[in-house]
Protein backbone atom coordinates (compact mmCIF):
# COMPACT_ATOMS: atom_id res chain seq x y z
CA UNK A 1 0.00 0.00 0.00
CA UNK A 2 1.54 4.01 -0.90
CA UNK A 3 0.75 4.83 2.49
CA UNK A 4 2.74 2.06 4.35
CA UNK A 5 6.12 2.86 5.22
CA UNK A 6 8.69 1.07 7.11
CA UNK A 7 11.09 2.73 9.40
CA UNK A 8 14.34 2.68 11.28
CA UNK A 9 14.79 4.89 14.26
CA UNK A 10 17.71 6.04 16.08
CA UNK A 11 17.27 6.87 19.85
CA UNK A 12 18.66 7.54 23.12
CA UNK A 13 17.96 7.15 26.83
CA UNK A 14 19.31 7.24 30.26
CA UNK A 15 18.24 3.84 31.46
CA UNK A 16 18.27 4.21 35.21
CA UNK A 17 14.20 4.47 35.18
CA UNK A 18 13.86 1.71 32.68
CA UNK A 19 13.34 -2.40 32.82
CA UNK A 20 15.88 -2.37 29.85
CA UNK A 21 15.36 -1.39 26.13
CA UNK A 22 12.93 -4.12 25.24
CA UNK A 23 9.14 -4.81 26.04
CA UNK A 24 8.17 -5.70 29.78
CA UNK A 25 5.37 -8.57 29.33
CA UNK A 26 2.31 -7.08 30.50
CA UNK A 27 1.85 -9.23 33.73
CA UNK A 28 4.93 -7.62 35.14
CA UNK A 29 4.24 -4.70 37.21
CA UNK A 30 6.72 -1.74 38.07
CA UNK A 31 9.13 0.02 35.50
CA UNK A 32 8.25 -0.22 31.92
CA UNK A 33 10.83 -0.91 29.14
CA UNK A 34 12.25 1.81 26.60
CA UNK A 35 10.24 -0.19 23.97
CA UNK A 36 7.02 0.04 25.63
CA UNK A 37 7.02 3.99 26.03
CA UNK A 38 8.10 4.09 22.40
CA UNK A 39 5.37 2.01 21.20
CA UNK A 40 2.77 4.18 22.84
CA UNK A 41 4.16 7.22 21.11
CA UNK A 42 4.06 5.67 17.87
CA UNK A 43 0.52 4.65 18.75
CA UNK A 44 -0.51 8.39 19.78
CA UNK A 45 0.26 8.55 15.29
CA UNK A 46 -2.81 6.92 15.08
CA UNK A 47 -1.64 4.68 12.75
CA UNK A 48 -4.01 1.86 10.87
CA UNK A 49 -1.33 -1.39 11.57
CA UNK A 50 -1.19 -2.52 15.05
CA UNK A 51 1.83 -0.73 16.31
CA UNK A 52 5.46 -3.60 16.67
CA UNK A 53 8.71 -2.20 17.19
CA UNK A 54 11.64 -4.57 16.47
CA UNK A 55 14.21 -3.33 18.53
CA UNK A 56 18.29 -4.08 17.19
CA UNK A 57 19.84 -4.42 20.54
CA UNK A 58 18.51 -5.57 23.89
CA UNK A 59 20.17 -3.69 26.72
CA UNK A 60 19.81 -4.40 30.29
CA UNK A 61 17.61 -2.70 33.05
CA UNK A 62 20.00 0.32 34.39
CA UNK A 63 22.01 0.41 30.76
CA UNK A 64 22.03 3.37 28.89
CA UNK A 65 22.31 4.39 24.91
CA UNK A 66 23.39 6.83 22.93
CA UNK A 67 22.09 5.20 19.87
CA UNK A 68 20.19 2.17 20.10
CA UNK A 69 18.39 1.34 16.83
CA UNK A 70 14.64 -0.63 15.92
CA UNK A 71 12.55 -0.65 12.98
CA UNK A 72 8.51 -0.53 12.89
CA UNK A 73 5.97 -0.25 9.66
CA UNK A 74 3.28 2.68 10.17
CA UNK A 75 -0.04 3.02 7.83
CA UNK A 76 -1.48 6.08 8.04
CA UNK A 77 -5.46 6.44 8.20
CA UNK A 78 -7.44 7.73 4.97
CA UNK A 79 -4.77 7.10 2.41
CA UNK A 80 -2.37 9.57 3.57
CA UNK A 81 1.14 9.59 2.31
CA UNK A 82 3.89 8.45 4.95
CA UNK A 83 5.40 10.60 7.42
CA UNK A 84 8.72 12.48 5.94
CA UNK A 85 11.29 11.51 8.70
CA UNK A 86 12.08 15.09 9.96
CA UNK A 87 8.85 15.03 10.81
CA UNK A 88 8.28 11.69 12.50
CA UNK A 89 11.06 12.15 14.73
CA UNK A 90 9.27 15.82 15.95
CA UNK A 91 6.35 13.71 16.41
CA UNK A 92 7.39 11.14 18.11
CA UNK A 93 9.75 13.25 20.30
CA UNK A 94 6.66 14.88 21.44
CA UNK A 95 4.89 12.13 22.20
CA UNK A 96 7.63 11.09 24.18
CA UNK A 97 7.01 13.89 26.57
CA UNK A 98 9.31 14.27 29.28
CA UNK A 99 10.05 10.47 29.60
CA UNK A 100 14.57 10.15 29.44
CA UNK A 101 14.41 8.57 25.62
CA UNK A 102 14.77 10.75 22.99
CA UNK A 103 14.66 10.41 18.70
CA UNK A 104 17.22 11.06 17.40
CA UNK A 105 16.85 10.59 13.66
CA UNK A 106 14.81 8.12 11.14
CA UNK A 107 15.37 6.41 7.57
CA UNK A 108 12.55 4.89 5.68
CA UNK A 109 14.05 2.01 4.96
CA UNK A 110 13.18 -0.87 2.28
CA UNK A 111 9.97 -3.06 3.67
CA UNK A 112 12.60 -6.34 4.15
CA UNK A 113 15.05 -4.34 6.59
CA UNK A 114 15.73 -5.38 9.88
CA UNK A 115 17.11 -3.56 12.35
CA UNK A 116 18.14 -6.57 14.39
CA UNK A 117 19.64 -9.14 11.94
CA UNK A 118 20.82 -6.13 9.31
CA UNK A 119 22.91 -4.83 12.43
CA UNK A 120 26.74 -5.07 10.55
CA UNK A 121 27.91 -4.00 14.47
CA UNK A 122 27.68 -2.74 17.93
CA UNK A 123 29.59 -0.55 20.00
CA UNK A 124 29.35 -0.02 23.90
CA UNK A 125 31.56 2.52 26.00
CA UNK A 126 32.32 1.39 29.61
CA UNK A 127 32.73 4.31 32.03
CA UNK A 128 34.79 4.51 35.33
CA UNK A 129 35.73 7.18 37.83
CA UNK A 130 38.67 6.39 40.63
CA UNK A 131 39.17 7.91 43.74
CA UNK A 132 35.73 7.58 44.59
CA UNK A 133 35.12 7.17 47.90
CA UNK A 134 31.66 7.94 48.29
CA UNK A 135 29.11 8.23 45.22
CA UNK A 136 27.98 11.62 46.49
CA UNK A 137 31.18 13.25 45.44
CA UNK A 138 30.57 12.83 41.71
CA UNK A 139 29.50 15.47 39.75
CA UNK A 140 25.34 14.81 39.45
CA UNK A 141 26.21 14.97 35.44
CA UNK A 142 27.55 11.68 36.29
CA UNK A 143 25.19 10.00 38.84
CA UNK A 144 24.41 6.70 37.73
CA UNK A 145 26.36 7.46 34.50
CA UNK A 146 29.13 5.54 35.33
CA UNK A 147 31.42 3.05 37.93
CA UNK A 148 32.74 4.76 40.25
CA UNK A 149 35.65 2.93 42.80
CA UNK A 150 37.86 3.84 45.21
CA UNK A 151 40.76 3.35 43.81
CA UNK A 152 42.90 5.81 42.70
CA UNK A 153 44.61 3.98 40.19
CA UNK A 154 44.32 0.82 37.33
CA UNK A 155 47.30 -1.35 36.09
CA UNK A 156 46.67 0.15 32.92
CA UNK A 157 49.24 -2.34 31.24
CA UNK A 158 47.89 -5.39 32.57
CA UNK A 159 44.30 -4.35 31.16
CA UNK A 160 45.41 -3.95 27.81
CA UNK A 161 47.48 -7.20 27.91
CA UNK A 162 44.11 -8.51 29.50
CA UNK A 163 41.93 -7.48 26.51
CA UNK A 164 44.20 -8.24 23.42
CA UNK A 165 43.27 -12.03 25.18
CA UNK A 166 39.25 -11.05 24.21
CA UNK A 167 39.85 -9.77 20.75
CA UNK A 168 39.32 -11.88 17.81
CA UNK A 169 36.59 -14.77 17.86
CA UNK A 170 36.40 -17.12 20.62
CA UNK A 171 33.82 -19.14 22.60
CA UNK A 172 32.62 -16.46 25.52
CA UNK A 173 30.43 -18.72 27.56
CA UNK A 174 32.22 -17.86 30.79
CA UNK A 175 31.34 -14.26 30.20
CA UNK A 176 27.56 -14.73 29.35
CA UNK A 177 25.17 -15.17 31.61
CA UNK A 178 22.33 -17.66 32.17
CA UNK A 179 18.93 -16.56 30.93
CA UNK A 180 16.25 -17.87 29.19
CA UNK A 181 18.02 -17.60 25.34
CA UNK A 182 20.76 -19.39 26.75
CA UNK A 183 20.30 -23.02 24.27
CA UNK A 184 19.76 -20.83 21.56
CA UNK A 185 22.73 -17.94 21.70
CA UNK A 186 25.73 -19.16 19.61
CA UNK A 187 28.93 -18.51 22.44
CA UNK A 188 31.28 -17.91 19.72
CA UNK A 189 31.68 -14.17 19.04
CA UNK A 190 34.26 -12.38 17.32
CA UNK A 191 35.21 -9.24 19.28
CA UNK A 192 36.83 -6.72 16.77
CA UNK A 193 37.69 -3.87 18.97
CA UNK A 194 38.58 -3.46 22.71
CA UNK A 195 40.17 -0.25 23.73
CA UNK A 196 41.04 1.49 27.07
CA UNK A 197 41.52 4.80 26.99
CA UNK A 198 41.48 7.97 29.17
CA UNK A 199 37.68 9.99 29.37
CA UNK A 200 36.40 12.73 31.27
CA UNK A 201 33.32 13.51 33.67
CA UNK A 202 30.51 14.91 31.83
CA UNK A 203 31.14 18.45 33.72
CA UNK A 204 35.36 18.52 33.75
CA UNK A 205 35.37 21.52 32.58
CA UNK A 206 33.54 23.35 35.10
CA UNK A 207 34.02 20.74 38.01
CA UNK A 208 36.35 21.91 40.66
CA UNK A 209 38.10 19.04 41.14
CA UNK A 210 39.55 17.08 38.94
CA UNK A 211 38.42 13.02 38.73
CA UNK A 212 40.18 10.61 36.43
CA UNK A 213 37.96 8.74 34.17
CA UNK A 214 38.78 6.00 31.82
CA UNK A 215 36.91 4.22 29.33
CA UNK A 216 36.43 0.70 27.65
CA UNK A 217 35.32 0.19 24.43
CA UNK A 218 33.85 -2.58 22.77
CA UNK A 219 33.09 -3.65 19.06
CA UNK A 220 31.32 -6.69 17.69
CA UNK A 221 28.55 -7.59 15.53
CA UNK A 222 26.97 -9.06 18.60
CA UNK A 223 26.89 -10.00 22.20
CA UNK A 224 25.77 -12.46 24.76
CA UNK A 225 23.91 -11.51 27.68
CA UNK A 226 26.06 -9.27 30.26
CA UNK A 227 29.16 -10.13 28.24
CA UNK A 228 30.27 -6.32 28.33
CA UNK A 229 29.73 -6.38 31.83
CA UNK A 230 31.63 -9.26 32.68
CA UNK A 231 34.41 -8.59 30.11
CA UNK A 232 34.77 -5.13 31.92
CA UNK A 233 34.79 -6.13 35.66
CA UNK A 234 37.45 -8.83 34.74
CA UNK A 235 39.62 -6.45 32.84
CA UNK A 236 38.95 -3.98 36.03
CA UNK A 237 39.93 -6.78 38.32
CA UNK A 238 43.36 -7.59 36.46
CA UNK A 239 43.97 -3.31 36.72
CA UNK A 240 42.71 -3.54 40.36
CA UNK A 241 45.79 -6.92 40.65
CA UNK A 242 42.20 -8.94 41.86
CA UNK A 243 43.02 -11.10 39.19
CA UNK A 244 46.09 -12.01 36.70
CA UNK A 245 46.30 -11.83 32.74
CA UNK A 246 46.84 -15.71 32.98
CA UNK A 247 43.88 -16.30 35.31
CA UNK A 248 42.08 -14.43 32.68
CA UNK A 249 43.05 -16.75 29.94
CA UNK A 250 42.64 -19.94 31.73
CA UNK A 251 38.36 -18.59 33.21
CA UNK A 252 37.94 -17.29 29.18
CA UNK A 253 39.44 -21.22 28.17
CA UNK A 254 36.75 -23.00 31.18
CA UNK A 255 34.37 -21.88 28.34
CA UNK A 256 31.80 -22.31 31.57
CA UNK A 257 29.02 -19.58 32.51
CA UNK A 258 30.03 -20.62 36.04
CA UNK A 259 34.04 -20.40 35.81
CA UNK A 260 33.38 -16.63 36.36
CA UNK A 261 34.14 -15.25 39.50
CA UNK A 262 31.21 -14.28 41.64
CA UNK A 263 30.43 -10.52 42.16
CA UNK A 264 32.79 -9.44 39.84
CA UNK A 265 30.54 -8.32 37.01
CA UNK A 266 30.54 -4.46 36.39
CA UNK A 267 27.59 -2.88 37.39
CA UNK A 268 25.19 -1.57 34.82
CA UNK A 269 24.96 2.21 35.23
CA UNK A 270 28.41 2.74 33.74
CA UNK A 271 27.45 1.05 30.31
CA UNK A 272 26.33 3.20 27.37
CA UNK A 273 25.27 1.85 23.52
CA UNK A 274 27.00 4.33 21.43
CA UNK A 275 26.70 2.43 17.58
CA UNK A 276 24.69 0.42 15.78
CA UNK A 277 26.16 0.39 12.44
CA UNK A 278 24.18 -0.68 8.67
CA UNK A 279 25.49 -1.05 5.69
CA UNK A 280 24.27 2.32 3.19
CA UNK A 281 23.39 -0.42 0.48
CA UNK A 282 20.95 -2.00 3.16
CA UNK A 283 19.15 0.96 4.20
CA UNK A 284 18.66 2.53 0.37
CA UNK A 285 15.20 2.53 -0.90
CA UNK A 286 13.89 0.84 -4.24
CA UNK A 287 13.22 3.74 -6.77
CA UNK A 288 9.71 3.46 -6.88
CA UNK A 289 10.14 4.26 -3.13
CA UNK A 290 12.48 6.98 -3.49
CA UNK A 291 10.22 8.40 -5.45
CA UNK A 292 7.26 8.61 -3.45
CA UNK A 293 8.91 9.91 -0.51
CA UNK A 294 10.18 12.77 -2.75
CA UNK A 295 6.16 13.45 -3.35
CA UNK A 296 5.64 12.89 0.10
CA UNK A 297 8.47 15.36 1.24
CA UNK A 298 6.63 17.99 -1.84
CA UNK A 299 3.30 17.50 -0.32
CA UNK A 300 4.51 17.93 3.21
CA UNK A 301 5.86 21.15 2.20
CA UNK A 302 2.98 22.57 0.50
Amino acid sequence: MHNRARYLIFFQYIGTKYRGAVKVPPHQLGKKGVQDHLEDAIQRLRPVNPVSLSVSSRTDTGVHALSNSAHFDLQRKNDKLPFTEDILVQALNFHLGTEQIRITRAHRVPYDFHARFRAQSRTYVYRIALGISHHSLLPLTDWDLCWSLRNTELNVDAMHEAASLLVGTHDFSTFRAVNSDLPFKNPVKTMDVITIQQGNSFAYAHFRREIPFWELTFTSKSFLYKQVRRMTGALVAVGQGLLSVPQLKKILEARDSLAYPQGMAAPAHGLFLTRVDYRDTDLQLSPQLSEELLTSTRNSKD
